[in-house]
């Protein structure tokens, strides 16, 4: 393989069936592909009881400084309904001048170009004045705990130590050069349960309903709003994604509800504050008798899902403005900064270097016939060589 094209090194990584957890030839492949390049390349599989073991590849180039990182993920979420798809999702086939596949653009198609644009600059310039690693997951699509997470343990208990990092995510909306993610919001979630007396609805009066003051709950987590949003992030924005009883009786008053919430939070809090807002708002909507006339407060408890996401932003001017000046290179456009979108990898890396997101467009990830235009490969794959032309050069400045 020619690792220069990033067309054929993502057709081959899209050939990899590597759905969450399963490695499927994807790591193997990019170990080819590094290794000629003069990377040194290690494989670790990282466990964790009740979770499937999960590979993960870690490679560099160079021994010294200035360290810049590229991390993602190989593992896919999966197909769905394979007949639904127009051409075959682990075929890489094109059609219409778009490569169709399962990852094309989540996010086997930043990897694919990342790689091609370090070999593009080894061949033209020789290696560069310090080092290049990619730390490569498989555990981005699913739980993230044998991931990238542990693969940062791994690497910086070896002595390994970054000065910057890009991840490939798709960030751009419409077009190549709209946006580059500088931060992301938090996100923290839970699960309430209120207690009630199950009886027969014609007798409430010997019934306490859960769900009266279910309702109560769940209103003052949603209203008011949480703030207002900040210079850099739009406002917090909690969601409740779930209400259930068990309950398949038209009859019968349930004894107990369940709701799921899911909260956005921005630089406005953290998630130990958050929590104490969110339990404040609780307990006032539980002692409020509206819904509940002449009743005890709702009997309620919460439990706080494991391992919230923190907000983070990050502030680092070469990294951002070697990464802008590329996209303006090479497209004429000034990409937005933007801390919008959910959860990604950034958020572990964010604890040993700064970081922030660019890959391809993200219109068609996780849908059926995701694919990416074979004119953005070459697009993106000039931007990550300009940048790291661009970056390496403003460390040397340093």
């Amino acid at each position: 393989m020619n690792a220069t094209d990033p067309v054929s090194n993502l057709a081959a990584l899209i050939r990899c069936p590597s759905v969450t957890p399963a490695e499927g030839g994807a790591l193997s492949l990019l170990d080819n592909l590094l290794s000629p390049l003069g990377f040194a390349v290690d494989r670790m599989v990282a466990t964790e009881d009740g979770t499937p073991d999960v590979e993960n590849l870690y490679a560099r180039l160079g021994t010294d400084g200035p360290h810049l990182m590229f991390a993602g993920h190989t593992d896919v979420v999966p197909v769905g309904d394979e007949a639904s798809w127009s051409h075959p999702p682990f075929a890489a086939e094109i059609a219409g001048g778009e490569m169709y596949g399962r990852g094309a653009v989540d996010m086997k198609g930043g990897i694919a170009c990342f790689v091609a644009a370090i070999a593009r600059h080894i061949e033209k310039h020789g290696k560069p004045q310090g080092s290049v690693s990619f730390l490569i997951t498989g555990d981005e699509e699913g739980p993230s705990i044998n991931g990238t997470s542990k693969l940062l343990e791994w690497a910086a208990a070896k002595g390994e130590r970054w000065d910057a990092c890009v991840v490939g995510e798709p960030t751009n909306p419409d077009q190549l050069g709209d946006m580059i993610k500088i931060g992301r919001r938090g996100s923290l979630s839970g699960r309430i349960t209120v207690h009630g007396v199950q009886g027969h609805a014609a007798y409430p009066h010997l019934a306490d309903n859960p769900i009266r003051g279910m309702l109560q709950l769940t209103q003052a987590l949603m209203d008011p709003p949480f703030d207002n949003g900040t210079d850099n992030f739009q406002p917090s924005n909690l969601e409740v994604t779930t209400i259930d009883t068990g309950n398949a009786a038209t009859n019968v008053i349930p004894a107990r509800a369940t709701a799921s919430f899911n909260i956005r939070f921005n630089d406005t809090w953290t998630a130990d504050t958050l929590r104490a807002e969110i339990i404040r708002r609780l307990d006032a909507a539980a002692a409020d008798g509206a819904l509940r006339p002449d009743r005890t407060p709702v009997n309620y408890e919460i439990v706080w899902a494991d391992r919230p996401s923190h907000v983070f932003l990050t502030r680092n001017n070469a990294l951002i403005s070697s990464l802008s000046g590329a996209v303006a290179d090479v497209t004429g456009l000034e990409p937005k900064l933007s801390t919008t979108g959910g959860t990604s990898d950034a958020r572990f890396i964010k604890d040993y270097c700064p970081v922030v997101e660019f890959g391809l467009v993200g219109q068609t990830m996780h849908m059926v016939d995701e694919r990416v235009a074979v004119a953005d490969l070459e697009t993106l794959t000039r931007i990550y060589e300009t940048f790291i032309g661009r970056w390496f050069g403003h460390a040397a400045t340093q």
